[in-house]
């Protein structure tokens, strides 16, 4: 057996194979961007797509919430020319950098965050929650949503946790959602 077959048996077997793992996922993400494009409907302002990816979230926010304007954030541009937002609608390099600027150049105006971040390694994704969860609340106006696929340190007053659709919840893929009340 190989070390890594090994250290994949040591912690129990997975009750999913990693196609099935991805479609809870890609489910779980629809329902709550689905619902949170209901939910933001009279919120102004523009949307935040973190991880930009493939392009596969930010293609489904540009057909629910088509008449807003969509700034995606990542390390590098991996998304075909289709699915790629215009330059200008764009930020590259680490988030810490770019949601700091994108905080000074928006405010707190920004109706919703989608924070697609997470990675095989759990230590690396609960570092860069703690670090982009202050900049996340410094962007998202009041009754503004932030959905993530990890949990993010937004737990100060104003921000209540919200419970999944049903659609996300019987997907059997942890994601967090979050308005900020005030």
């Amino acid at each position: 057996m190989t070390a890594d077959r090994e250290a994949r048996s040591a912690s129990g077997p997975d009750p999913q194979d990693a196609l099935e793992r991805m479609l809870a996922r890609l489910e779980a993400q629809r329902a709550w961007l689905d619902f949170a494009a209901e939910r933001i409907a009279a919120v102004p302002g523009p949307v935040f797509e973190l991880g930009l990816g493939k392009g596969r979230t930010y293609d489904r926010m540009r057909r629910v919430m088509a008449d807003r304007e969509i700034f995606a954030f990542d390390r590098e541009l991996h998304c075909s020319p289709r699915l790629s937002p215009l330059p200008e609608h764009l930020f590259l390099g680490d988030f810490r950098d770019t949601l700091l600027a994108a905080a000074e150049r928006f405010g707190r105006s920004v109706a919703l965050v989608h924070a697609d971040i997470g990675s095989e390694v759990p230590a690396r994704d609960a570092a860069i929650c703690r670090d982009i969860g202050p900049l996340i609340e410094r962007v998202v106006r009041r009754q503004g949503l932030v959905l993530c696929d990890r949990p993010l340190p937004l737990s100060r007053p104003g921000w209540e946790p919200l419970p999944p659709p049903a659609a996300a919840a019987t997907a059997g893929w942890p994601y967090f959602g979050w308005c900020r009340s005030r």
